[in-house]
């Protein structure tokens, strides 16, 4: 199951405490103090990666704790510190505490302390004076960060495939990249957003996001497109599709518009081509029909079909236009 938002609980580890200790060497019954230092507590940082897919390892597991730092020793010697503890996300991830946004991890390798391990305490070599030569005692080690984080997936894409359940996204998903999405003559066929990367297309690779199919008051959390219009925000352009066997497509393209503003007007702003898709199942009179209706709102619609990848090639060009 692809899972695209999280909360977990995270705790750095706490310093290790400093030694009390002094030296009993065979002539010297009465040595200074020499306990080492605690050992530093471990970080626990999140770093992206692009080898990881999703958050379910985060449904999962939902507390992770980093080491803690050993005590110090006698003879000076300092306890080794905790090992940080690294959790790795895909990018594109973002990262709340209570909710203010602590980090938006895009790109490959970007990363975030999370939590700060404490730091450990001194040993009681630090606390000798002229006055007091055999100090007893020691700082304790800090305690380490801790905190509850929510975890939100925002795919990174260049392309977001939108249009109403059914509409054909899936299938032209799977011709135009490589990606196997599955495929059905019902509404919501696709449960999760699919990535498909278009290859070389005017020397660059385009990376492609289908999301589940949208509806009236999706916004408002109504079907299934609502959970995912988040995966669409990082888009540079979208390419809406409109299914050519509808019968009012001029409302179904203002539907998802409307859907498009009540969720984030930023979405409004975005380039958009759009499209009538499987005009291989329609007349042409009835095909004319429907280019008419969008062009009275304004919209010069491309016509394809998936199925037998005419106007495919128009499609790539103005996507790859539209991309500059």
């Amino acid at each position: 199951m692809f899972i695209d938002e999280a909360e977990i609980y995270v705790k750095a580890g706490r310093g290790g405490d400093g030694a009390v200790s002094f030296r009993r060497e065979k002539f010297v019954p009465r040595g200074g103090p020499d306990g080492g230092d605690g050992g530093d507590g471990g970080d626990v940082i999140i770093i992206a990666d692009r080898n990881c897919h999703g958050l379910a390892a985060y449904n999962a597991e939902k507390r992770f704790l980093a080491a803690s730092g050993q005590n110090g020793m006698s003879r000076n010697k300092t306890g080794k510190s905790g090992e940080d503890l690294i959790l790795s996300v895909p990018p594109g991830t973002q990262i709340y505490h209570r909710d203010e946004m602590l980090a938006d991890l895009v790109n490959e390798g970007d990363r975030i302390v999370l939590a700060k391990g404490g730091r450990g305490g001194w040993g009681n070599q630090h606390f000798a004076t002229s006055i007091k030569q055999a100090p007893r005692w020691a700082k304790q080690g800090e305690r380490g960060e801790s905190k509850k984080v929510g975890l939100e997936l925002k795919t990174i894409a260049d392309v977001g495939l939108i249009g109403l359940p059914n509409a054909g996204k899936s299938t032209l998903l799977s011709v135009i990249s490589q990606a196997k999405p599955k495929i059905a003559d019902y509404p919501f066929t696709t449960l999760t957003p699919n990535l498909g990367v278009i290859r070389n297309l005017n020397g660059q690779n385009v990376i492609v996001a289908d999301i589940p199919g949208l509806i009236e008051g999706a916004a408002l959390g109504r079907g299934l497109g609502d959970k995912f219009l988040r995966h669409i925000e990082r888009t540079k352009i979208l390419v809406h599709l409109i299914d050519a066997n509808s019968a009012d497509v001029a409302a179904d393209y203002k539907t998802i518009r409307d859907e498009l503003g009540a969720y984030s007007p930023k979405l409004l702003k975005k380039k958009e081509i759009v499209v009538l898709t499987k005009i291989d199942s329609v007349f042409a009179d009835d095909l004319a029909a429907k280019v008419s209706a969008l062009k009275l709102i304004k919209k010069k619609p491309l016509v394809i079909s998936a199925a037998t990848h005419q106007g495919l090639d128009k499609l790539l060009a103005a996507i790859a236009k539209s991309l500059g």
